[in-house]
């Protein structure tokens, strides 16, 4: 929030230490910005404020006030600033779209049929393909790296079953040069939300020039895909924009693009967690696979319906995105003058960031917050809570379109893995959370045996 539209903030915590002209510098990191916040935020209550140069941001870290900054009435999505340093590479993608731009509306309605049940049904087939690669590379045993082919998996799959194109996740010795690409203008873009200026005006040449080669060719490769589509039938995502007519190839690039990145990055980081808590929890892990062994059977793979009736399996994957939402913050801003807890005025534009990892561990909604127990999310004590206190996915008419698709494919994967193999960890090992995009576990090996 920069400083000419904050709202009032004199009455709102910041952390000690603020620095003359540098603002809360001090236990401030660019590579881990969000843990860097939450351990800052510790006993300075449900809302606070981080100053940095002339830029102040609002943080909400509790239930209530991320409540009722979940009213569509009276906030809307406004775009943080890690959001919009993706403009570059999402332009009006759902994503990193200004709710004014119309583009926005349009793909959102071409593109929800792509999400029903019945659309569903027709990707589970190559959701078991992109698995069952998986499957087939950690059958040759060894250590496996958790997040690299967790990403190999997801990208995969979004790839394949959104738009026709593999990237050989599991065939390539090294990462598709797209997929460098990406990666590589992912990371400059996040770095300008965290680096100064100056610095970067002065020491930053090679890597900008860098940036342009890398944002040139992702679009190169996507038009091409685009152009190789044209005029054929399809149901999956490339194929409804293509046929509704309603965007440009600009858009539907960016569409492309946005898909690309937002449909792989946050589920791998969601499966990395919870196999994390899994190979630290074999009283867990047991209660999960006999439930699988029950609804699976016999069967080699499953059923499109028997993975939605992994209820435990879903339970675990629910408590590792409370602990760790892998989208870990987002913004909403005001759509008329009106007052934050009714205590603090904002103007109409104004806007304030929901921590989720802060908000997801609020004692007030959650007790034993640090504890990972998945019968959190049982029947009884989801209805016991508020609705608003649990938002992995975002909220409102902005919330992640693709919800549904993250989760069938992310609790496809879980059961295979579980009822296939036993997750043997390091026990020196110590969770460690990268921050790029998203989180993910950083250096989290496995040994898969199987069973």
């Amino acid at each position: 929030m920069a400083a000419t539209d904050s709202m009032d903030t004199t009455a709102i915590p910041h952390p000690p230490w603020r620095v003359p002209l540098l603002g809360d510098v001090v236990g401030a990191g660019s590579r881990t910005p969000v843990q860097d916040t939450m351990k800052q935020a510790r006993g300075l209550g449900p809302i606070f404020t981080r100053r940095f140069l002339k830029r102040e941001i609002v943080f909400v870290a509790g239930a209530e006030l991320s409540a009722e900054l979940a009213d569509e009435s009276r906030f809307s999505k406004h775009l943080a600033l890690a959001v919009e340093a993706l403009r570059d590479i999402g332009g009006d993608g759902l994503f990193t779209a200004y709710n004014e731009e119309p583009n926005w509306k349009a793909a959102h309605d071409v593109l929800l049929p792509a999400f029903t049940q019945s659309a569903m049904r027709g990707y589970h087939a190559t959701m078991l393909d992109v698995t069952a690669q998986l499957v087939e590379k950690w059958d040759r045993g060894g250590v496996v790296d958790v997040s690299a082919d967790m990403t190999k998996l997801t990208l995969e799959t979004i790839g394949r079953v959104g738009f026709g194109y593999s990237f050989e996740s599991f065939e390539r010795s090294s990462a598709h040069p797209f997929v460098r690409a990406m990666t590589g203008s992912l990371a400059y873009a996040q770095g300008t939300t965290v680096t100064f200026p100056l610095v970067r005006k002065l020491f930053g040449r090679a890597a900008r020039e860098r940036y342009g080669r890398d944002l040139a060719y992702l679009a190169e490769v996507v038009d091409s895909v685009i152009r190789s589509r044209r005029g054929t039938q399809g149901t999956d995502l490339l194929g409804l924009m293509l046929a509704s007519g309603a965007l440009d190839d600009v858009n539907v690039r960016n569409q492309v693009i946005t898909f690309l990145v937002a449909g792989h990055e946050t589920t791998s980081g969601a499966l990395s967690f919870a196999l994390y808590y899994l190979s630290r929890h074999p009283e867990v892990v047991a209660r999960a696979r006999a439930e699988i062994d029950s609804v699976w059977g016999s069967a080699e793979v499953p059923e499109f319906e028997q993975v939605a009736k992994l209820r435990y399996v879903r339970r675990v994957l629910d408590e590792a995105l409370r602990l760790w939402p892998t989208a870990p913050a987002y913004a909403r801003q005001a759509r008329e003058d009106t007052v934050l807890g009714g205590k603090y005025p904002m103007r109409a534009g104004q806007w304030a960031l929901v921590l989720l990892p802060l908000v997801h561990r609020d004692p007030a909604m959650w007790p034993t917050p640090e504890a990972f127990d998945p019968d959190r999310f049982s029947p009884v004590q989801v209805r016991s809570r508020p609705g608003h206190v649990y938002k992995p996915f975002g909220t409102g008419e902005r919330a992640c379109i693709g919800r549904q698709f993250a989760l069938h494919e992310a609790m496809l994967a879980l059961g295979t893995v579980l009822r296939r193999y036993d997750l043997v960890g390091s026990a020196d090992y110590r969770l460690k959370v990268a921050e790029t995009l998203t989180l993910k576990p950083e250096g989290f090996r496995l040994t898969p045996r199987r069973r």
